[in-house]
């Protein structure tokens, strides 16, 4: 008995998990095919005015849409070897809060449930499992995140220190839009991100030379993420490739 649950296990196995044979490449585009499907579904929903007819298609399409993917995530809980390392990790954390929310949904305030149905958005996420070119990307990501966590840090003291200086600046000349340091950050943020709404701009001297030498820092802080994740994804193509 035990014999034949493990090679019940190893068979299962073979299908959920991305392997070279058919029976897994046709689950893989099953699950594709309904994680597109679900999603088309979600931007219908959205439509003023549908019939009622249109309405419960769209909602016997939902129901079986989380129906395979609970399934879905509970067998790949079954056949992972490290269980609690699957629960936990980047695609196990996916799979969960793409079937949360409809399960969530019942005996909640209706008011709550439109953000319950945007958390449904997640399940786009689940097409990384199957595109190779996301999947380097993940682990792109992976492996540079001491980098990237280190410029994200930076750049919220750059926020902050511009939020300051552009505050000085302008509080007396503008103060219906820089009254505080927490109504400079509006400020401070478009600018260092360059996109520049113009809604809110310096009309001073000196904020506008200010400006000058942030929006230079911000056209760094534009190019510096771009070239440690195209600097990792370099790497992780040609780890790929050399492990074939």
């Amino acid at each position: 008995m035990p014999k034949a649950i493990g090679v019940l296990k190893q068979y299962i196995k073979s299908i959920v998990e991305i392997n070279d044979n058919k029976k897994s490449k046709y689950f893989a585009f099953f699950i594709q095919g309904l994680i597109l499907l679900s999603i088309v579904t979600f931007s219908v929903e959205t439509i003023p005015d549908l019939k009622p007819q249109t309405r419960m298609l769209l909602r016997i399409i939902e129901w079986f849409s989380v129906m395979v993917f609970t399934l879905e995530y509970l067998l790949r809980i079954y056949v992972a070897d490290n269980k609690p390392k699957f629960i936990f990790s980047f695609f196990g954390i996916i799979d969960l809060l793409a079937i949360l929310p409809f399960y969530l949904a019942f005996g909640v305030d209706l008011r709550s449930l439109r953000a319950l149905r945007f958390l449904r958005l997640f399940r786009i996420l689940k097409l990384v499992r199957y595109n190779n070119a996301m999947n380097h990307f993940t682990r792109a990501i992976k492996s540079a995140k001491e980098e990237i966590l280190l410029f994200i840090f930076i750049t919220l003291i750059l926020i902050y220190f511009s939020a300051v200086g552009i505050y000085y600046f302008e509080n007396e000349a503008q103060p219906e839009h820089f009254s505080s340091i927490f109504d400079s950050l509006w400020w401070a943020v478009i600018t260092l991100t360059t996109v520049g709404y113009g809604d809110v701009y310096p009309i001073t001297v000196g904020g506008k030379v200010f400006t000058f030498f942030i929006l230079m820092i911000g056209l760094g802080i534009v190019a510096i993420p771009t070239g440690i994740i195209s600097s990792a994804l370099t790497k992780s193509v040609d780890k790929n490739e050399e492990s074939r």
